[in-house]
């Protein structure tokens, strides 16, 4: 029966889920001219509100997709409030009480680079702006995908609904518990499967700028991190300056026990237990009264052998899920559709169907886009023991943590030269075409 299935137009693309990921790969493939189909569970658009932003390697990434995409995307994201602080990536404070004013380190507790502006909007308002580059016919949702059945010509899409379609490629940008990853990884490297809890969860808020400042005051005009023993936060403005976004995070002892879920919700009341006691401020106690009482688990792929299987590739967070204390995540899934829609342009004309032309394709995709990923979310794991005074030798001397965040720790990330991605994937698909 499967075998019936045609693959609509010869050469098309699946692509599942609407994220930033999903979104930017649909993007690109219009932008080249592929036949594709974005298939979203929901029943609509939808983005879940919080702060978002990208570094220069994403806002290149942008540029590359889609040259219309940036400057309206300039206009729905906000930097630092002053003038001298437009390049401060985040500025290091402490949680507890006076935030360390006192310390001999203040006022030099900046990360950043001059060639660095610091932008971010709300996640929201991107998506919107996202989805305005893409034909809504290519669009289906209320579309949740149980099933993936590979053939020789094609990859089966099996659906909640009953529907059944057929694709020459899928790619998964279905989040962080990605049923795709689960077909590209399940039956050789089952354990790279779930992503891992990293021992942490946080409590995230939106809320009007001025509530923000009766509460920290010029303390909202530049980015934070505040660090702690166990506790922390990050702060940063979004929306143009007229809201405020904040995590208030927690280290955790307990296993997370909501094996399909990454939020759990929980009383007011325990919400506020989790930072009572000293060395927290009570101004954060104040934040996070305005929270909402959901705690939003950590988790992490650590390890991922591979983002590919014949017909079937993984993207952004389906890939390497990330913890988010580089606020680099959204700009990898950037890169991954940059790349991806490329090697995947370039196979659409003839033969495109043939296994081993989307095989070299994807492999292209998978070599040049997998170990840079993957070195984002390990540097991500160890801000985060930095954020907590875990970190396994700099611990709660910001005299140590601070150089590790100063000294050309983002150079390699931020300035990527990602126009020569593109020519080492192309160039490898030509090299195996030629063997």
């Amino acid at each position: 029966m499967s075998d019936s299935i045609p693959v609509a137009d010869g050469f098309h693309v699946a692509i599942v889920g609407a994220g930033i990921a999903g979104l930017a790969l649909a993007m690109g493939l219009q932008k080249k001219g592929v036949s594709f189909t974005l298939y979203e569970e929901a029943k609509e658009y939808s983005a879940v509100g919080a702060g978002i932003g990208f570094a220069p390697n994403g806002l290149r990434a942008m540029d590359m997709i889609e040259p219309a995409f940036r400057p309206r995307y300039e206009n729905i994201c906000v930097g630092n409030k002053p003038a001298d602080a437009q390049d401060v990536f985040f500025e290091g404070l402490l949680l507890e009480e006076g935030l360390g004013k006192n310390q001999p380190w203040y006022g030099r507790s900046a990360w950043g680079h001059p060639n660095f502006n610091r932008k971010s909007a709300h996640r929201k308002a991107l998506l919107d702006m996202m989805t305005s580059f893409i034909p809504i016919e290519n669009v289906k949702f209320n579309k949740c995908l149980t099933s993936i059945e590979q053939h020789p010509d094609k990859v089966v899409l099996r659906f909640a609904d009953g529907e059944v379609a057929g694709a020459s490629v899928l790619a998964g940008a279905d989040g962080i518990k990605s049923i795709v990853r689960e077909h590209v990884l399940g039956s050789r490297y089952p354990e790279q499967v779930p992503p891992v809890y990293a021992d942490a969860y946080c409590y995230r808020g939106v809320i009007p700028m001025h509530e923000a400042e009766e509460i920290l005051g010029d303390l909202t005009d530049v980015a934070k991190f505040y660090f702690g023993y166990r506790r922390s936060a990050v702060t940063y403005r979004i929306s143009g300056g007229e809201e405020f976004n904040f995590l208030l995070c927690a280290a955790s002892d307990s296993p997370w026990t909501f094996e399909n879920a990454v939020t759990e919700k929980v009383s007011h009341e325990a919400m506020m237990a989790d930072f009572q006691g000293s060395g927290v401020d009570d101004r954060f106690r104040r934040l996070l009264n305005k929270a909402k009482p959901i705690k939003w688990g950590f988790f992490h792929h650590l390890r991922t052998s591979t983002y590919y299987q014949d017909h079937v590739a993984i993207l952004g967070d389906s890939a390497h899920a990330s913890l988010p204390f580089q606020a680099a995540g959204a700009a990898q899934g950037l890169e991954d559709a940059l790349i991806l829609s490329n090697v995947l342009g370039a196979i659409s004309g003839r033969d495109a169907g043939h296994l081993s032309t989307i095989r070299a394709a994807l492999d292209a995709y998978d070599s040049v886009r997998r170990p840079r990923a993957q070195k984002q979310l390990e540097q991500a794991a160890e801000v985060a023991r930095m954020i907590f005074f875990q970190h396994e030798e700099a611990g709660s001397d910001m005299n140590k943590i601070l150089p590790r965040l100063q000294q050309g720790r983002f150079n390699w990330l931020w300035f990527h030269e990602i126009e020569k991605d593109v020519d080492i994937a192309i160039a490898k698909i030509q090299g195996a075409k030629d063997v």
